[in-house]
């Protein structure tokens, strides 16, 4: 067998040299995105910190603007309601109306209130009160609540407030026509 010549053999070992250089230099690139020392690792970290904090800050400010928003249509919705309120109070025929829902309203709070209460210490109270309020608490507060509160009160105190109630209801049955019963027609004189 034929020896190969020296210059073969240099050729084929600079063609092995050129592999192999070339695989290193593929390798290096492959590797040149992954930092390779902790001085590399340490900047990566602190720069996704820095993003990752950026972007919790930028959430609570977006988070901040819309409450901001909220509570100023929340307000000005409120100003517009009492813009409405004031204006309705102003108009002459709206003040009549508006006084007797307030005190329906106070009304039907203290009912709640003597209704929530024990029946003795509502008794005690409730009969300091005036026999007109008594009676228009009386009548919004639920017929326990309100039989409750008159067996704890003084015999006198019970019958006036009886009284009254029934006073009330007599007038009341007196000015409404009866249900079933049709208006009557004047009759003309002959």
């Amino acid at each position: 067998m034929a020896r190969p010549s020296l210059l073969l053999l240099t050729a084929a070992a600079s063609a092995l040299a050129v592999v192999a250089n070339a695989s290193t230099i593929a390798a290096d690139a492959t590797q040149s995105s992954a930092p390779k020392t902790r001085l590399g690792s340490s900047i990566e970290q602190d720069l996704a910190q820095r993003d990752a904090d950026a972007a919790r800050r930028k959430r609570g400010l977006d988070l901040r603007e819309q409450a901001t928003k909220a509570a100023q249509a929340r307000l000005e919705a409120d100003l517009a309601a009492r813009q409405k309120e004031a204006e309705a109070a102003a108009t002459p025929g709206s003040t009549a109306g508006g006084a007797p829902e307030a005190a329906d309203a106070q009304f039907d709070e203290l009912a709640r209130i003597y209704q929530a209460m024990k029946p003795k210490a509502a008794a005690v109270v409730f009969e300091q009160l005036d026999m007109e309020v008594q009676m228009k608490v009386a009548q919004r507060m639920r017929e326990r609540s309100t039989a409750m509160i008159m067996a704890a009160m003084t015999p006198k105190g019970a019958a006036a407030l009886s009284m009254a109630l029934a006073r009330k209801s007599a007038r009341m049955a007196a000015v409404a026509p009866p249900a079933g019963a049709r208006p009557q027609r004047p009759t003309a004189a002959r």
